[in-house]
């Protein structure tokens, strides 16, 4: 600290022309008048460094400096405007994308498995019930002023359904991808939850209580479902749009949840999506996730539409 008695207030790039002074101590009155003058101060401009070669290279995010950066697309409050600090959020595609994008979840309407309590896993044979059908119409009600590039769908029976609806009207075609589906549970599928933990109390336990060591036919799910859905990412990202809806399964929507905000298998139930319940994503040309919304359900008790 230095002896002046003087606070000095600077953008991040420290340069002395963006720099202004105050009276120490500062008084926390002076607040409104620093938050009018940051907003006054210029942007820090990112060069591109963009090669008049016609060739065409991938730029990994490693390779990624402030000065490599392309000025436009950019929307610097994606991620507060932390470009040119190293690892400040996990990158999804550990590549530049066409754009920034947006990527809307839903999970399917109720099924009939819901309804009866029993664990779905990747089975086919529950299907949406009526109060379902409802409720996948109520989110096409909902999402009917957003345009969507694209519509990304599991192809297992109740998520199928439920984009089938949410999509109808819509010109494009809709994508299905086996990475969206639900997670396999094998011989507990079908089963209703009173019945799994009775005769299988130990497995039942760990599936509940610890996902990440939950073992089963020599396999890890929820480990294998974090691998699917950080592949299934970079997929989508990859795509050509700048807005995507994706109809898919509560499991698989919580390990895209976490994957895309850097959360381990340990946290996968600290994340739960209602049936037709919606997540907002958006994404930076890193491919850096900002989750804007988690489990929005008011479209499911009112006539709520979400702004285009």
């Amino acid at each position: 600290m230095g002896t002046s008695g003087i606070v000095s207030l600077t953008t991040h790039l420290c340069s002395p022309s963006n720099s202004i002074s105050f009276p120490s101590p500062c008084p926390w009155p002076l607040l409104p008048q620093l938050r009018t003058l940051s907003r006054a101060l210029p942007l820090p401009r990112i060069r591109s460094s963009a090669s008049s070669s016609s060739s065409t290279t991938t730029t990994t995010i490693s390779e990624l400096t402030p000065d490599k950066l392309p000025t436009t697309s950019i929307d610097l409050s994606v991620t507060g405007g932390a470009y040119d600090f190293a690892k400040a959020t996990t990158s999804l595609t550990n590549e530049l994308i066409s754009s920034p994008k947006k990527v809307t979840l839903l999970r399917h309407g109720l099924s009939t498995w819901n309804a009866e309590s029993r664990i779905q896993g990747s089975s086919d044979l529950s299907v949406l019930t009526e109060v379902g059908e409802e409720q996948a119409e109520r989110c096409k009600k909902a999402l009917e002023n957003i345009y969507f590039d694209q519509c990304f769908a599991s192809p297992i029976s109740r998520a199928k359904q439920t984009a089938e609806i949410v999509w109808q009207g819509r010109e494009k075609p809709l994508v299905y991808l086996d990475s969206l589906r639900e997670i396999p549970l094998y011989h507990l599928e079908g089963m209703t939850n009173v019945d799994a933990k009775r005769i299988y109390p130990k497995e039942y336990t760990i599936w509940r209580e610890d996902p990440a060591n939950f073992i089963m036919n020599g396999r890890y799910p929820a480990r294998d479902l974090w691998i699917t859905a950080r592949d299934c990412w970079k997929e989508m990202l990859l795509s050509p749009g700048e807005s995507f809806l994706v109809v898919t399964h509560k499991s698989i929507l919580r390990a895209l949840i976490c994957t895309a905000l850097g959360l381990d298998p340990e946290r996968f139930r600290s994340i739960d999506i209602n049936n037709g319940g919606l997540c907002v994503f958006n994404f930076n040309v890193r491919g850096e996730a900002m989750l804007k919304g988690l489990n929005m359900t008011a479209h499911m008790y009112s006539d709520h539409v979400y702004p285009g």
